[in-house]
Order: structure tokens, then sequence, then C-alpha cells
């Protein structure tokens, strides 16, 4: 799992912090985009689009994010459950969904190309 963690440090303009007392969350100018349970940071949770949302969900060990399936996210049991390059195309996804909803000025100021 230090490679999902290492890569949702390196996207642009990303934050972590320890939420909840057992949660390490990945923020994107002050929105999460991505939540690991600790110690073990899993299951891990992440927003995805609603066409992928339904998909994923329809997979064994992919269900609705508790609390947040709501706002489109899933909670994926192990990182194991889907192929490395999926998981990490769908974590650099979710960070550019919320990114996309900030201010363009904010985008620009944590070095967030538009689309």
């Amino acid at each position: 799992m230090p490679r999902l963690l290492d890569l949702c440090r390196s996207l642009p303009g990303a934050t972590e912090d320890v939420k909840w007392d057992n949660d390490l969350v990945f923020s994107v100018g002050g929105k999460m985009f991505a939540c690991f349970s600790l110690p073990e940071v899993c299951p891990l949770s992440f927003k995805v689009d609603p066409d992928t949302f339904d998909v994923l969900t329809g997979q064994p060990g992919i269900r609705p994010a508790p609390y947040l399936a709501k706002h489109g996210w899933v909670s994926v049991e192990n990182e194991q459950t889907l192929p490395a390059e999926v998981l990490d195309e769908l974590l650099e996804e979710s960070h550019a969904l919320v990114a996309s909803k900030l201010p363009k000025i904010r985008r620009a100021e944590l070095g967030i190309s538009s689309a």
C-alpha cells in the first residue's frame, strides 16, 4: 500500500492529514479525494463518477463507502481487489474530479492545469 500513498502524495496540490483518529485523508484544495483506514491503510475509499460507481459497486470487494456513498465514493477492501494500474487510474481520477470543482484561480495556485 505504500505505493498508493506515494501516488496520492505526488498529485498536484495534495495534502494529507489524520482525521477521526484513524483515517489518513488526502485532500486537494481542502476537499477530500482519498481516505485510507489506519493502521493497515485498508480499506481505502475514494470518489468516482456516477457511471464508475455503479460498475465498481457491482464487483466483489468493492462497496459504497460508508457516510460518503451519496457523494459518489466507493470503498475498496484491499489493494488486490483491482489491478494496480486500474487502482492508480481511479485515484488519479478521484483527485481530478475533486480538483475540477475548485475555482480556477485556486487550481492555478495549486499547480493544477485546467481540463
